[in-house]
């Protein structure tokens, strides 16, 4: 290690921007200085992503502060619920490129980031605390903006990776890009095969069990052409597909259930940017569509038969402006309008017959129309202020208002202090209002949060630290009720609180040619709710952790040589399971290694080693999740 140490000068030193001064454009839609704002936003940068060649989205954000992807160890392919600060899947809303993306089909309403390889991003914003304000519904806990890339500054520049690792698993990504004259283009192609292993846990070592494998397409483009030094324009689509093998339930085995998952994208939009000026447009159309199969040919579940099609569609249009009233006076205000639609069908034959059940998007459609502003004072001797409002209308759910309170101050360049009171609001899935499991007595409401959240950050030279504690309450917090024996009536009703707090700390150091980065979350909540007309608080933060720690060392050996060693730990968490009492899982913990070489420019070798200790672990009760396993390749 001191040979390590003492060796060159560190590679990722070039980039000595401050943490404070990087301008962001997710704490406001516009761009501003991190030290001008009092959110507590996290950046993943190019050169972090290049540092994670060969892994997925989901590797990246669950090892950052407050987040936990649940699944993202299990065979490619699952389903990767982002819980942020414990709060429940679809509670951190999803943004390309600015613009919310959605599964209107889907119970939680979450966008299934399978569909986004890490290739096609160039750089990643984590803006944690309620954002409803400026965002709208599902920004409960937070938002992710995952800004995809663009035309690069030559005419024409080319990128290829090719990868291959255990489970039989082959990757590639091929691109082009460039800027001719005034108008830049991108276009990516992506594809990914792994045969897999078994979802489900053989608890019995039968050794009967299929491998689960995966199959992945996706295709990107986006266009962009300027107009004048002040007016743009753009265009982008996007294509994704997946299928995967699942099997029938946790420890049941399947060899004949497959998915079919589908994502299309096309947008279109415009920006107007003069001395004090700015405008932005944008319209998105996002199409999801999931189909199950399971001929049933191996009976792992109840029915003989069982097929499911989930269709979902969505419009998104917005347009934000800013005005700088002054130097120090910012006015951001917009309108934005979204309509969501789904079709869905299902058919099943067993033992008690058959059973089917269908919806329409002719009636099973929601709109939303919002209206939002902000006041944003910065830098008054080093006093900054954002307040801000929404007016959110519905045609089923009524109408919602929220706000937010944002002060920081600077004491000096290195330190600031700050902190957060905002409201949020996340409607009823169109699955909830409309399915099988729609509440047969009462309408479903919106839930409604109310977010708290300070603490302080240093900065100085090679070393960042922030501290951040966090409590969030959520009235008509939306669970799933089951009666049980004899009638097992089940359907979705609106709870009274769900309350999560906690701490985070994070920390980043370089010196000389190693840096360190460190994060730790501490989670504790409950929901409060009436059982027989008696007040009631338990625990329902499953599949949360109470704890979470994440270390990454990375080492520039030299110029071309980088190794980067990363551990996380997961504390103890809870289980659901029918009809019994919740299951507490153990805590385990999990090493990395990421090693890449440069021989020459433009070419990258690399290896990802995973959970190489080969601990064996269930993230998901009666699931399995990786043992040892590598992806090589070449960029």
């Amino acid at each position: 290690m001191a040979a390590l140490i003492s060796s060159s000068t560190l590679y990722a030193q070039q980039d000595s921007t401050s943490v404070l001064d990087e301008v962001v454009v997710t704490a406001t839609k516009y761009p501003l200085k991190q030290s001008q704002t009092g959110k507590v936003i996290t950046v993943i940068s190019q050169e972090e992503l290049q540092k994670n060649t060969g892994r997925s989205l989901s590797d990246v954000l669950n090892m950052q502060t407050g987040i936990i992807v649940n699944g993202v160890n299990g065979v490619r392919g699952t389903n990767q619920d982002i819980y942020t600060r414990g709060a429940a899947a679809g509670k951190t809303l999803i943004l390309i490129d600015g613009v919310p993306v959605y599964d209107v089909s889907g119970i939680s309403g979450a966008f299934d980031i399978n569909f986004i390889p890490l290739e096609n991003i160039e750089k990643i914003e984590i803006l944690k605390g309620s954002q409803s304000t400026l965002y709208g519904s599902d920004a409960i806990a937070g938002v992710i903006n995952i800004i995809t890339k663009k035309g690069g500054a030559k005419k024409l520049g080319a990128n290829l990776l090719l990868a291959g690792g255990t489970y039989d698993t082959f990757k590639s990504e091929a691109g082009i890009n460039g800027t001719v004259d005034k108008t830049s283009y991108n276009l990516q192609y992506g594809f990914e095969n792994s045969k897999g292993f078994s979802a489900a846990n053989d608890r019995d070592n039968s050794g009967t069990f299929d491998r689960d494998g995966f199959d992945r397409q996706d295709f990107r483009a986006n266009i962009s052409q300027k107009i004048s030094d002040a007016f743009s324009v753009f265009a982008q689509a996007g294509y994704n597909k997946y299928n995967i093998d699942v099997d029938a339930a946790a420890f049941k085995d399947d060899a004949d259930y497959s998915v079919k998952n589908k994502n299309t994208q096309l947008g279109i939009g415009a920006k107007y940017t003069k001395a004090s000026l700015s405008f932005q447009l944008n319209y998105l159309y996002n199409t999801t569509e999931r189909n199950y199969l399971d001929d049933s040919l191996s009976r792992g579940g109840f029915s003989f038969y069982s097929t499911g099609n989930y269709k979902g569609k969505g419009h998104f249009a917005e347009l934000s402006t800013r005005i700088a009233a002054t130097q120090k006076i910012d006015l951001i205000a917009g309108v934005d309008y979204r309509s969501q639609n789904t079709d869905q069908d299902y058919f099943s034959k067993s033992s008690f017959g058959p059973f089917a059940t269908s919806l329409s998007s002719d009636s099973s459609n929601v709109q939303q129309l919002g209206a939002y502003g902000s006041l944003i004072f910065k830098d008054f001797s080093g006093f900054n202020l954002e307040l801000g409002g929404r007016y959110n209308n519905f045609n089923k759910y009524g109408n919602v208002f929220t706000y937010s309170i944002n002060p920081s101050y600077n004491i000096n360049k290195q330190v600031k202090i700050f902190s957060n009171l905002s409201t949020g609001f996340k409607t009823p899935s169109l699955y909830q209002v409309y399915s099988e499991y729609r509440n047969p007595t009462t309408e479903l409401k919106p839930e409604h949060s109310t977010s708290l959240e300070g603490g302080a950050a240093y900065e100085k030279e090679n070393l960042m630290v922030r501290a951040v504690y966090f409590y969030r309450k959520i009235k008509d917090n939306i669970i799933f009720f089951s009666s049980g024996a004899p009638n097992f009536e089940s359907y979705y009703v609106n709870a009274d609180k769900q309350i999560a707090q906690g701490l985070e700390l994070e920390t980043k150091y370089t010196f000389n040619n190693v840096t360190l980065v460190a994060n730790y979350t501490n989670l504790d909540g409950k929901l409060q709710t009436k059982v027989n007309g008696m007040d009631t608080s338990f625990t329902n933060l499953y599949r949360r952790p109470t704890q979470t720690i994440n270390l990454q060392l990375g080492i520039d050996i030299t110029k071309k040589i980088a190794v980067q060693l990363s551990t996380q730990s997961i504390g103890r968490r809870f289980e659901a399971v029918f009809a019994l009492a919740p299951r507490e899982m153990p805590a385990y913990n999990i090493w990395n290694v990421h090693a890449q070489y440069l021989p020459v420019a433009n070419l990258k070798i690399f290896a990802d080693l995973r959970n190489i200790t080969d601990a064996a672990y269930q993230e998901v009760l009666g699931y399995n999740s990786r043992g040892f396993n590598v992806l090589a390749g070449i960029r």
